[in-house]
């Protein structure tokens, strides 16, 4: 969704308060099939949420369309990509909420700036050969791959809009149905064999979109529709205006031939030989070798492992290739009439899975398992989540209680596990209130593990001991608005009161509304209070951000403040509370350190600011995680940036700090670990996708720490514990 920025009015039918959980604050654009709203996520994410225009809501073949572009975006990694943080395409007006990725399309920017220069051209197509190897591996083809679908952000363009046909823009139409795709930018195949396009297809289509970027047209250029479908079935590109370190390459892509087109991973070797100065491949530490393989990195002096360079393998079908089609050498505008029969395209992707509710108090029998004693030296080791016959996308989300693991995944309603040696304790299967990759982590509180539905409907309390149901709650009126802090479970109606439960008992504690607080989103972070973070409306206002700190006992505002600038809340613990700042384009530019008592504000300036940060807060030391990869340290008390490295890891997960480590996990099951006191990376777990290549998901469960250890989870289903001590031996 690219984050447009036009501004009007809606009717309230097309402009509501809320999809599912997420508070719409702004307006950033709207298109044929609906409209794109800024929003925020719990842990402070700016959001881009598209909600379906209500004429096409009743629409079958559309929801349907629209649960294929939900399911195609889940399945890519969104390191190349605008992640799908949460969806409902069943509800009442479909939506999907994205990171907000700030930066033009590519379509916006020929038209604005014109034509990109050639460095800029093989950055452009570099990226975009990133893109779609991640989005192949991913098991999905784009199909509609055009400029108008890439965002030209910070740290590269990204690819956008998944299997979705907007009505108002189709440009062909036959008897039978829509066209899918745009015709300057769709490969002859899906002209002629529609049921036979693959990936190939969105190579072809990278193609033209690097001539329009050095062109301002296409290769293939007319303002009939089905001219250009005979053109790209039976004509050579016009590749006037490309530059000629590029042509070869380009029209490698545009060959009628799928089988002659190069591969992603062959056209980055093949940019890496065309510009030296640029190269493609990512920095990531090696882990240590096993058996039969080659020597561990070699260490320093002070027994630290050194940053191994990064290995050097040949793209997996990257093959010599000697058919190169011809160029067209002759000037622009040769156009042939002829009349062309176009078949409807089909869009493929999956449906998203759907599960009920857990009605009333009744416990199903968990199976248990006997614990065992706890092993004097700790072990690595990994443990399958699945339960039998349970979709694929969406990893486990745990929580840490004393001497358990507790877990929810779909299929699975809640496990417990042993956090030494990974035997299932016991083990609750989905008989209808199903997690799944929407849900939240699971939650230990008042001595109980708190779970919540798929839907948002129902809140479940187990014994941690045994999985047997507490008690339980419907919060479907309640919308998702549910938060948890110090034994008391709050619940924000749309009427702006709050109820408060307790967490031991699901009994009501008090329910009032709070002053000066509309609807109030909570968040809470350990230290026993709840706060309200109420953004400048509109952004960019200047009218600053107002912070509410509320006791969640009793429903009383302990304190109040406004601060300048727009602020998302990071940590809060002993009376101080750290905050980010971002700017007016969504990069955080600063950390404020807030002093409760003394009521004292201490700015801490990034030197480069960061996209989609997020943060963990150690003593005085904040760890600054950018979508790029990009991990900063500074010192909040003294403003010193203390070290920052490249982790070469997009949209990873939160960062954990793990004694003198700092963990995270990318969306391919990898765990990295940082040292905290140096920056420099100092291992990485194997990759853990699993058989299902759609198993990758873009929403990171953070890891947890506990006891020397750290414990995370994997798209393919698995939860694994290793030692923070070695993490070259990972």
């Amino acid at each position: 969704m690219p984050p447009q920025r036009s501004t009007g009015t809606d009717s309230e039918a097309e402009h509501p308060r809320y999809a599912g959980q997420y508070l719409l604050e702004a307006r950033l654009g709207s298109g044929g099939m609906g409209i794109v709203h800024l929003a925020r996520s719990a842990s402070g994410l700016r959001l881009a949420v598209k909600v379906v225009h209500a004429e096409f809501s009743q629409d079958p073949e559309f929801r349907g369309r629209f649960r294929q572009e939900v399911a195609a975006a889940r399945r890519v990694s969104g390191a190349f990509t605008a992640p799908v943080v949460d969806a409902d395409p069943g509800a009442e007006h479909p939506w999907m909420a994205t990171l907000f990725i700030p930066g033009p399309t590519l379509a916006e920017h020929v038209k604005r700036n014109g034509a990109l220069s050639s460095a800029r051209l093989r950055h452009l197509m570099a990226g975009l050969a990133e893109a779609l190897r991640d989005i192949h591996r991913a098991g999905v083809v784009h199909r509609d791959l055009k400029p108008s679908n890439v965002l030209l952000a910070e740290d590269g363009p990204k690819v956008i809009d998944f299997g979705i046909s907007r009505p108002a823009d189709s440009e062909l139409r036959t008897e039978t149905g829509k066209l899918i795709g745009t015709p300057p930018f769709m490969a002859p195949e899906q002209f002629s064999r529609p049921r036979h396009v693959g990936p190939a297809a969105d190579v072809f289509a990278l193609g033209s979109v690097i001539v329009h970027a050095a062109t301002g047209s296409g290769p293939f250029d007319s303002d009939s529709p089905y001219l250009v479908a005979y053109q790209v079935v039976h004509d050579e590109p016009d590749l006037t205006g490309v530059p000629e370190d590029l042509v070869g390459l380009v029209s490698r892509c545009l060959a009628k031939e799928p089988e002659d087109r190069p591969t992603p991973d062959e056209l980055m070797v093949a940019l890496r030989s065309v510009s030296a100065s640029y190269d493609t491949r990512a920095f990531i530490p090696e882990q240590r070798a096993g058996k039969g393989e080659s020597a561990p990195p070699a260490q320093d002096s002070d027994s630290r492992p050194r940053v191994p360079r990064p290995r050097h393998e040949r793209p997996q079908g990257a093959e010599d290739r000697t058919h190169v089609a011809a160029r067209k050498r002759g000037g622009r505008g040769r156009r042939l009439p002829a009349v062309i029969a176009v078949t409807g395209l089909a869009v493929a992707g999956g449906a998203v899975g759907a599960f009920g509710l857990l009605g009333g108090s009744q416990s199903p029998v968990a199976e248990h398992h006997t614990a065992r004693p706890s092993k004097s030296t700790f072990q690595p080791w990994e443990r399958d989540l699945r339960a039998s016959g349970a979709e694929a996308d969406g990893q486990p989300r745990c929580t840490y209680a004393p001497r358990a693991l507790l877990c929810v995944r779909p299929g699975v309603l809640a496990t417990a596990i042993d956090p030494d040696d990974g035997e299932v304790l016991w083990s609750r299967s989905d008989t209808g209130n199903g997690s799944s990759y929407s849900t939240p982590a699971p939650v230990f509180s008042g001595g109980l593990l708190l779970v919540g539905s798929r839907s948002g409907n129902r809140l479940t309390a187990l014994d941690p001991a045994t999985g047997a149901t507490r008690w339980t709650r419907d919060v479907a009126r309640y919308d998702g608005r549910v938060t948890h802090v110090a034994g008391v479970v709050l619940l924000t109606g749309p009427d702006s009161k709050v109820t408060a439960l307790d967490a031991a008992t699901g009994e009501e504690k008090w329910r009032h509304a709070i002053p000066g607080l509309a609807v109030p989103q909570f968040q809470s972070y350990g230290d026993g209070l709840v706060y309200v973070v109420s953004p400048p409306a509109p952004p960019g206002s200047g009218t600053g951000t107002r912070v509410t700190a509320v006791d969640p006992t009793t429903g009383a505002t302990t304190w109040q403040r406004r601060m300048d600038g727009a602020l998302s809340l990071v940590a809060a613990r002993g009376g101080t509370v750290w905050f980010t700042s971002t700017t007016v384009d969504q990069y955080t530019d600063s950390v404020l350190r807030y002093d409760v008592a003394k009521r004292r504000i201490h700015r801490t300036t990034l030197r480069i600011p960061q996209a989609q940060t997020q943060v963990a807060v150690q003593g005085d030391t904040a760890y600054l995680l950018g979508s790029d990869g990009s991990l900063v340290a500074v010192n909040t008390r003294t403003s010193e940036q203390l070290w920052r490295v490249e982790t070469s890891v997009s949209r990873a997960s939160a960062p954990t700090v793990a004694g003198h480590r700092l963990c995270l996990t990318a969306a391919d099951g990898r765990l990295i670990a940082v040292d905290t006191d140096r920056g420099t990376l100092l291992g990485q777990t194997k990759t853990r996708l699993g058989s299902d290549r759609g198993s990758l998901v873009s929403v990171l469960p953070a890891p947890l720490a506990a006891d020397g250890h750290i414990y995370a989870t994997a798209p393919d289903g698995s939860l694994f514990a290793v030692d923070t001590r070695d993490p070259s031996a990972w």
